[in-house]
């Protein structure tokens, strides 16, 4: 800021710079970053040298005001050629930009290093504005070969285009390529400035390798552009009801992980500048773009994970409810003014964004959990990182599809794929300042714990274990029907699954109408239309299902429906699991201790309303708990007492809105931001205090040493 002033008060133009290095996926987006940045510096770039394989070298092209074009000199001669050489060069914009492609990235970096031209006041005085379409290089070609000259050609190209500000020079250059034979329209542009900082990308990103591969290889997201990682390694995503291979996903290289970082980074300064009723209107652009397409990412929901098509549409439903909750933003950013504090001193306050954010997704909602993260981080202005859960990454793709489409700049949003070193790489880098995790709690643990230890806002929600407490006095059918939907719903892989069911007194006349209502669950492959109950994610996670209910029977539970053995017709090789009901579960078994992830409700049995509290309550997961009563007295004492972060009355899965935070509590959530409402909009801001005072009255020149105060 010194810099420019001091050039100011010299009348002096502000020194422009060259582009910074960095490294990038493909040749392309290295030239929009020259390209981009030049814009903004005043100035344009071409393309001095380009072998597309290995090099390509930028150079400034005379796109501004240019000064000591020429010096004057009264020597002679050999004297004047000489110091009018050396002008010229001072004249010449001394930077290159050189990409070499490197371990199949490209490095950018730039040699020499200022800039000595005033900038374009006008954009368009910008060498790209005077650059023909291919339509008019063809009349350019015509024109010429029908014996025009070049003003000529311009009168007549004006008649349809009177913007056009090209001049003869500009027709000369054209018709020397045209006799070269080149017609290529690319020879005649350079980098054209990007005149908004919002715009419609989805046109101009290139079709990937990924889309060509059988089985498909899902991209990343870099920059903007949907590439292929240069990653020999990945891993097969399988269909849980055919075991067929549904597609592969990279594990992204390092390299490309610091190019998303990158492209983040690059993006975030006039992101965060981009006015907030721009970034709604994406956001609302964004919400028609998933309504249309909600088929297709249920659909491939439904692929990757697994659960029915009923399920897999609600994943979409739910997260849509957060890009709608994004769409009002405005208003809840607002901060706060107070006037006059102190004599003549006014203090306000403003939620500015935080930089690069990142969020970690789990495979149970492969919609909903990024639709919690992405829309309301980049709403408020941060740029986003977006690592999808390996085991079902299509929907998350697809939805960033969907937001290039609506408008979400390049950069703005990025994706990479991988396990635990892309986790260890999004932990430990300096230029991401907040996280978002949801996930198994070790996994959560250790992510809080690593990023935590580097100065990062971070927000986990781990593992769950829902309880139920059901009082004598609770309707029958309706609490029933209730419980095996919230316990079997999905295959009970989800961190709102109701996994839990403590009877007070007694189980005995609830038993057999609780069975008798979970046989009548239909099991089938997720695109069945009357399937109820789908496979579970994996061969892996049905054997650790497996493991936890035969450890319950070892350990004193009675099995009194058994789903473990059940074969879909059409589908054997599938990962079924049919509903299965243990009781006499007591609070030291391992079944009850850990979260089962699968289609097991686990009963238990308690004297009294004061008994079930004290089990629930002492439970190490605290994500949500639900008593079913016709009693008000019985409602509020639970409500008072429960500890837990969400509770339901007669509604099995409490889980809020997103105008409302999603309250997980002791080791089921670790940080002091929730996700949703108030509080997600809180962990992806920070709060800015001003103090100002305005003085134009006499005598008031002197300083002040006091803090102000009243």
């Amino acid at each position: 800021m010194m810099d420019i002033q001091i050039c100011t008060e010299l009348n002096e133009p502000p020194q422009m710079l060259p582009p910074s290095p960095g490294t990038f996926v493909d040749r392309e987006e290295l030239i929009q970053h020259v390209g981009d940045f030049a814009v903004s510096q005043g100035y344009v770039v071409t393309i001095k040298q380009s072998k597309r394989d290995r090099v390509v070298v930028l150079g400034c092209d005379r796109g501004g005001v240019y000064r000591n074009r020429r010096k004057a000199v009264d020597d002679s001669s050999s004297e004047q050629i000489r110091k009018r050489k050396t002008g010229t060069r001072l004249t010449n914009c001394p930077f290159e930009a050189v990409g070499k492609k490197d371990d199949g990235l490209w490095v950018l970096s730039i040699k020499d290093g200022t800039h000595n031209h005033e900038p374009i006041k006008d954009i368009s005085e910008h060498p790209s504005a005077r650059r023909f379409t291919e339509r008019e290089i063809l009349l350019i070609k015509e024109m010429t070969e029908a014996g025009l000259k070049p003003r000529q050609i311009l009168k007549r190209l004006r008649q349809s285009n009177p913007d056009l500000l090209s001049t003869p020079k500009h027709v000369y250059n054209v018709k020397a390529k045209l006799r070269q034979g080149n017609i290529a329209v690319r020879n005649f542009k350079s980098l054209r400035p990007q005149k908004s900082a919002v715009r419609n990308n989805y046109l101009t990103v290139t079709e990937p390798s990924w889309r060509q591969r059988n089985p498909p290889r899902v991209p990343n997201l870099i920059g903007g552009r949907f590439v292929d990682s240069q990653s020999s390694a990945s891993i097969d995503v399988l269909n849980p009801a055919t075991q067929q291979v549904v597609c592969q996903v990279p594990l992204t290289t390092n390299e490309e992980f610091k190019a998303a970082v990158f492209a983040a980074k690059r993006a975030f300064p006039l992101w965060r500048n981009t006015p907030i009723a721009t970034r709604q209107r994406i956001m609302f652009k964004f919400q028609e773009l998933i309504r249309r397409e909600i088929d297709k990412l249920a659909g491939n929901i439904t692929a990757e994970h697994g659960k029915t098509l009923k399920d897999a549409y609600g994943d979409v439903s739910r997260g849509l409810e957060d890009v709608e909750h994004a769409c009002g933003l405005a208003t809840l950013q607002m901060g706060e003014f107070v006037s006059n504090v102190s004599t003549g001193i006014d203090t306000y306050s403003i939620r500015e964004p935080l930089g690069i954010c990142a969020g970690i997704c789990p495979f149970d909602f492969p919609a909903m959990i990024p639709l919690w993260m992405f829309p309301i981080a980049v709403t408020c202005g941060n740029t986003f990182i977006l690592k999808p859960s390996e085991k079902d990454p299509g929907a998350a793709v697809m939805l960033a599809e969907l937001a290039v489409e609506a408008g979400l700049p390049n950069g703005v949003l990025n994706i990479v794929h991988g396990t635990n070193d892309i986790v260890n790489a999004i932990c430990d880098d300096d230029d991401i300042k907040a996280i978002s995790f949801v996930g198994p709690n070790s996994a959560g643990a250790y992510v809080f714990a690593r990023a935590s230890a580097k100065g990062k806002r971070i927000q986990s929600n781990v593992g769950a274990k829902n309880h139920a407490v059901v009082m004598p006095d609770a309707s029958v059918d309706a609490t029933l029907n209730t419980l095996v939907a919230a316990g079997f719903g999905a295959a009970g892989q989800k961190c709102t699954a109701l996994s839990t069911v403590v009877f007070v007194g007694g189980l005995n006349r609830w038993e057999d109408k609780l069975v008798e209502h979970a046989k009548a669950i239909k099991v089938g492959a997720g695109t069945e239309p009357d399937a109820d109950l789908g496979p579970v994610i994996s061969k892996q996670a049905k054997e650790q299902i497996c493991r936890l209910i035969q450890k319950g029977v070892d350990t004193g539970a009675k099995l009194i429906l058994d789903g473990r053995n059940i074969v879909v017709p059409g589908y054997e090789h599938g990962s079924f699991i049919g509903p299965t009901i243990l009781s006499n579960v007591t609070t030291n078994m391992e079944c009850y201790k850990e979260e089962v992830l699968g289609p097991v409700l686990l009963c238990m049995q308690a004297d009294s309303i004061e008994e079930a509290i004290n089990i629930v309550s002492r439970h190490k997961y605290s994500n949500g708990a639900s008593i079913f009563t016709t009693s008000g007295v019985a409602a509020r004492k639970f409500q008072t007492e429960i500890e837990v972060g969400q509770v339901g009355v007669n509604v099995p899965i409490s889980v809020p809105l997103p105008f409302s935070s999603f309250t997980s509590c002791k080791p089921s959530f670790a940080g002091d931001l929730n996700f949703d409402g108030k509080a997600g909009i809180q962990f992806y801001t920070q709060v800015k205090t001003v103090t100002q005072q305005w003085k134009d009255l006499p005598g008031s020149n002197g300083a002040s040493l006091e803090m102000p105060s009243s």
